[in-house]
């Protein structure tokens, strides 16, 4: 019984984990560039997980013929996945980012079906059309036009399409390196990707910015919190309940940042955003319903949560 309520107490924890890195980006972004906020965050996520895999002895030798797949796993996730969420939380709310990034496990799942030849379920197909909807019915108004900034959503689309990218990139590592490992490694290369960009766009605003620790608490919780100690207790679940059933609790995720966001930020949802979101959430119900491989689930259940 103890171990079945710790279970469920670390899917859900995670969730929440998650939820909050949306609200914790909107009050780091009021003192530190996008781009300050992602390096630093990967560069504090890489001590932590370096630590975690010595402590575990689970740091594992990359294959001569992987390393090109790990390039391109990093360069999607967390490279171009960050700067399309970082810079498109910019523009719009912590809510509207999580309902679009929720969308994630329906493209990915579109994906596999269209490149990978991955059949699926009937019932999948109609849950990837009804979450379609969903966001559009959350994202347009009456009169058709949208309710919320289209760079935002633009920015925030690249994001949901770089980490489809990151899913079919990640079927050929999974079951051959340790998923902690795996995102380990995507994030080393990922600070090395940033760091040019960090050098070059906002070093220069990082010095000349007043801060104190107080403001640095957001980006730590940032990268203690989502990608670190959310994925491995999300890992735990996992090993506990298998797959299907932890990832079906990511659909919880929008839900708690719209209620995060309204205690913190006073965030307002009209009755058409509560019903979009309702109906985005159906939908990855049961895109997400059993039907495909394991080894596609295993990719699906790691894509947009290492971020």
């Amino acid at each position: 019984m103890k171990k079945i309520a710790g279970t469920y107490g670390a899917v859900v924890l995670a969730m929440i984990f998650w939820s909050f890195s949306f609200v914790w980006f909107k009050i780091a972004n009021e003192t530190f560039h996008p781009v300050t906020i992602v390096f630093i965050r990967l560069v504090l996520a890489v001590i932590l997980l370096f630590a975690f895999l010595l402590i575990t002895k689970n740091f594992i030798k990359i294959k001569k013929e992987d390393r090109k797949l790990f390039f391109t796993l990093a360069l999607f996730e967390p490279f171009i996945y960050f700067l399309g969420e970082s810079f498109g939380l910019t523009y719009v709310s912590a809510t509207v980012g999580s309902v679009l990034i929720s969308t994630i496990p329906v493209i990915a799942a579109l994906g596999a079906w269209i490149i990978l030849k991955e059949k699926l379920r009937l019932i999948n197909y109609a849950g990837i059309i009804i979450s379609f909807l969903g966001v559009l019915v959350f994202i347009l108004n009456k009169n058709g036009s949208l309710s919320f900034n289209i760079r935002g959503l633009g920015l925030l689309t690249i994001a949901v399409f770089s980490a489809v990218g990151y899913n079919l990139t990640l079927n050929r590592l999974v079951g051959k390196y340790n998923p902690v490992f795996i995102v380990f490694v995507q994030n080393v290369i990922g600070a090395v990707l940033f760091l040019p960009l960090f050098l070059i766009f906002d070093l220069r605003h990082l010095i000349n910015t007043a801060f104190s620790f107080r403001h640095f608490i957001p980006v730590v919780e940032l990268s203690v919190f989502a990608p670190c100690g959310a994925f491995i207790l999300f890992a735990f679940s996992v090993k506990n309940m298998g797959i299907s059933k932890a990832n079906v609790f990511s659909n919880c995720i929008p839900i708690f940042t719209s209620i995060f966001s309204f205690i913190i930020f006073g965030e307002k949802l009209t009755m058409q955003n509560i019903a979009g979101m309702l109906i985005v959430i159906a939908g990855l119900f049961m895109s997400q319903m059993n039907g495909r491989r394991k080894k596609i689930d295993d990719a699906l259940a790691l894509t947009g949560k290492t971020a």
